[in-house]
């Protein structure tokens, strides 16, 4: 029998499972075009607003680096260094509706085989709010796109009602969620922030408004570093400076233990997972988990903006995975989807030195091993 990339995702057929995710490098219709040709499977573009936003002034994205005999991380260039991660302040699309729509059609005329999602963002303070999200949905809708990614993770709004902040509370996202599917015809992804305590609360309510898949993780809140000489954050304008979103290699582990209390608390629904991944390897993370897609942003930024060489080591990569374990039967992302999924456990069932079981501070004498004695 032989390999094949292709996958089906919350009813989408995808020639491969990796998406360029919502960021600077999907902006444009001819950035999102270039991806397509060089080869991702999918697109999700960079958030649409009812409203055109104003960046900050100077840069709105940096990338750290570390030192290889050094503790040190920062943003300034030098050799002898390794990408540690990205930094970002940036908002969503400066580019209006009106903008996006005919680049929208022009994209799926051109690509129809390739899957273009509209990330789309509003607010959720009154029912004018609510409604720009169905307002949204309809007129991305009418442009063909194949399916919705819901921001409810950007780390950067000053307003309770939006972004992330909608992501920390489960009624906005019942509300939102059902508001967009009260009149979307396309699978709504739900993009959650990893800024809070168990992310699988946040899961549980976007699942049950219906949600088709959630997309996990958006950056994490963070500061830029400060710069021990002239003791001014590395990012600033004019000495000041807010919080931001932390991406790239340094956020994979925490991403994937956000995705691990999704995935495991809901082994049948949908996740497309994001943070780390620049290669095959860190990709397979995710798959096991049970990932049925993943996205990269950073290392397709430091590739000449739409990743062209990243997404050939991905599909190298899976293809000569799924070789090597042909003998097992993996012809495809289904045969190995979510194998690793059931290693992951409550602290206190991971083996313990002795016969002696550990409780969690529960259901025993004081909870814990007696002391080892010492002469």
């Amino acid at each position: 029998m032989t390999t094949s990339l292709a996958t089906r995702f919350t009813g989408i057929e995808f020639e491969n499972p990796f998406l360029l995710a919502s960021a600077p490098p999907t902006e444009s219709d001819a950035n999102i075009m270039r991806a397509f040709e060089a080869g991702w499977g999918g697109v999700v573009v960079k958030t649409i607003g009812m409203h055109p936003v104003i960046n900050v002034k100077g840069p709105k994205t940096k990338f750290l680096r570390s030192d290889a005999e050094s503790y040190r991380i920062s943003m300034e260039k030098r050799g002898g260094t390794a990408l540690h991660s990205s930094w970002n302040w940036e908002l969503i699309s400066d580019k209006p509706l009106d903008w996006w729509l005919p680049r929208l059609r022009r994209i799926k005329q051109a690509f129809p085989h390739k899957v273009l999602v509209a990330s789309i963002m509003a607010g959720s303070e009154d029912d004018r709010e609510i409604n720009h999200w169905r307002e949204l949905t309809v007129a991305c809708q009418e442009q063909g796109v194949d399916a919705f990614e819901l921001n409810l993770s950007c780390p950067h709004m000053d307003r309770v009602d939006m972004g992330s902040n909608i992501g920390k509370n489960v009624q906005l996202i019942d509300t939102v969620v059902r508001a967009v599917k009260e009149v979307a015809r396309k699978p709504v992804w739900v993009k959650l922030t990893p800024t809070t305590t168990n992310i699988a609360k946040e899961a549980e309510a976007a699942f049950a408004a219906g949600a088709d898949s959630i997309t996990s993780s958006n950056t994490f809140t963070s500061l830029p570093p400060i710069d021990p000489e002239s003791l001014e954050f590395e990012v600033n304008v004019e000495g000041k400076v807010s919080y931001g979103g932390l991406g790239g290699p340094a956020i994979l582990p925490l991403s994937l233990a956000k995705m691990a209390q999704m995935a495991t608390a809901f082994p049948d629904k949908s996740f497309s997972g994001i943070g780390g991944i620049s290669d095959f390897a860190q990709a397979l993370n995710y798959f096991l988990l049970g990932c049925g897609t993943v996205q990269v942003c950073t290392a397709a930024m430091l590739d000449h903006a739409i990743g062209p060489n990243v997404i050939k080591g991905l599909t190298s990569g899976m293809q000569a995975f799924l070789e090597k374990y042909a003998d097992r039967g993996w012809h495809s992302l289904e045969g190995f989807r979510g194998l690793r999924r059931d290693r992951i456990v409550a602290h206190h069932e991971i083996k313990r030195p002795d016969a002696r079981e550990y409780h969690g501070g529960k259901d025993a004498p004081e909870g814990y091993a007696a002391p080892t004695a010492t002469a």
